[in-house]
């Protein structure tokens, strides 16, 4: 059985050497647009108000400036990197974002919204079960001023970030190698151990330890099974924006990559187990109602 949302790259140019480039351009765009933020923190240097030697670590970096002028230089690269993928589709692949996004006739918003909203209440709920469990190790963190312009940035940035990394994951590396190997599974190994290793840099895998890349392994295999099952990427879409966006806003800590003016702090100590934990139960809960909601059959066709 032919996956649909893979044969959509057959509707550009399929020449691997124009994937190879286009891969390279987007990094490229990432980089260019990381040279602000760069440029800020050289200058913390040269000023003596940053220790060179610390400022490889993300933590340090968000205690020589305020939280959501991070957030916006932590964000720019990927609106580089979108900004090159636009290019790069329709000069190089001459590709359509419909086909990247979806096999269906046309972008399905309402899949979007129905992942986004019921991963949103997922968070919000194992949120407030360990609200409930230890209410010390959370804290109130809510600043009028500081929420209202983390808010718009979350509003306007967050989508375009996570966004990025489903087009780029499930969508141009997945359909590329989907057309250069002839198979389904590989592309989607690949691209889950690609997805995985980009957060290897995240602090939280200094604090948890190399066994949390499980845990990102282990989402980029949701959703690239979810993309694969549905044949076009609308929910996966959905879920990651979520995920970032709603935790952006919800709750912050000081061992995470996103260090934000949320609305709530949380103090308890690092845990791997609550990490693994919440993917055992939630991601499993998350597939079955996917699947039933929009009648997923040939598994192993679609997938294998």
């Amino acid at each position: 059985m032919e996956n649909k949302y893979l044969a959509q790259a057959y509707k550009g140019n399929t020449n691997l050497w124009r994937y190879v480039l286009g891969f390279v351009l987007i990094v490229l765009g990432v980089l260019l647009f990381s040279l602000p933020y760069n440029v800020v923190i050289s200058n913390k240097v040269a000023s003596g108000e940053a220790d060179a030697l610390r400022i490889e670590d993300l933590n340090y970096l968000y205690t020589l400036m305020n939280s959501n002028l991070s957030l916006f230089y932590m964000m720019l690269p990927f609106v580089g990197g979108m900004l090159t993928l636009s290019l790069v589709l329709k000069k190089i692949n001459k590709q359509s974002w419909l086909s990247l996004t979806t096999s269906r006739e046309r972008i399905d918003v309402k899949r979007m919204f129905f992942s986004f909203l019921f991963w949103g209440a997922m968070i919000v709920l194992f949120f407030a079960m360990g609200y409930l469990i230890s209410p010390e190790n959370i804290k109130w963190n809510f600043n009028a001023k500081e929420f209202s312009l983390l808010f718009v940035l979350s509003i306007l940035l967050i989508p375009i970030q996570t966004s990025l990394e489903e087009y780029v994951f499930r969508g141009y590396l997945m359909q590329s190698l989907a057309l250069s190997t002839k198979t389904k599974w590989l592309p989607l190994v690949i691209t889950s151990i690609c997805f995985g290793g980009l957060h290897y840099a995240n602090p939280e895998v200094g604090q948890l330890g190399p066994l949390v890349m499980i845990f990102y392994v282990g989402t980029g295999f949701l959703l690239g099974v979810i993309t694969l099952m549905d044949e076009g990427m609308e929910l996966s879409l959905g879920f990651h924006a979520a995920n970032n966006l709603i935790t952006a806003l919800l709750v912050t800590t000081d061992w995470t990559a996103f260090q934000t003016a949320a609305l709530f702090k949380d103090y308890s100590k690092p845990s791997l187990m609550m990490e693994l934990l919440a993917m055992a139960i939630l991601y499993p809960v998350l597939l079955i109602v996917l699947a039933k909601k929009y009648k997923w059959h040939s598994w192993k066709e679609k997938l294998i």
